[in-house]
């Protein structure tokens, strides 16, 4: 089975043998692909490249390493990963689904979504933190060039 990013995906974690765990509303999936590989499809689906929506949130950005992409455009759905997206543990977070972050010891943050579930992911708060306010941004300048 592919999976296409949408508005109900929460998250792309990756899994053991090079599959993924997608956490949506109210279902959980696990997909035969890696996190990277449906970042690559669900861009493609959109009519880009992984590589074209990279490059140009690089460029809005003025940022080299793990920008948040751009899936699709009209919705502003926005993901971000939490580490190098070439990186096995890489994980996608939609921007939009984010209610609240809490930090946990251990460098571990939990990710509370806007349907009130739960995710803790290996990732230092800061870092979280980070990636959430870099893809935030992306979100408002895209905005902001919609209505100009």
């Amino acid at each position: 089975m592919k999976y296409e990013i949408s508005k109900g995906t929460l998250a792309i974690v990756p899994n053991e043998n090079y599959s993924s765990i997608v956490y949506e509303d109210e279902e959980r999936y696990i997909i035969d692909q890696t996190p990277f590989s449906i970042m690559e499809e669900s861009c493609k689906y959109f009519g880009s490249t992984y590589e074209g929506r990279k490059n140009g949130a690089r460029e809005i950005l003025g940022a080299e390493y793990k920008v948040p992409i751009v899936i699709e455009d009209s919705n502003n759905l926005i993901v971000f990963p939490t580490t190098s997206p070439s990186a096995d543990d890489c994980v996608w977070i939609s921007l939009r689904r984010v209610k609240k972050i809490e930090k946990i010891e251990n460098n571990y943050t939990k990710v509370i979504f806007d349907n009130n579930k739960e995710l803790i992911i290996d990732c230092s708060y800061r870092t979280f933190e980070n990636q959430l306010s870099r893809a935030s941004r992306l979100d408002l300048i895209l905005r902001n060039h919609k209505n100009s």
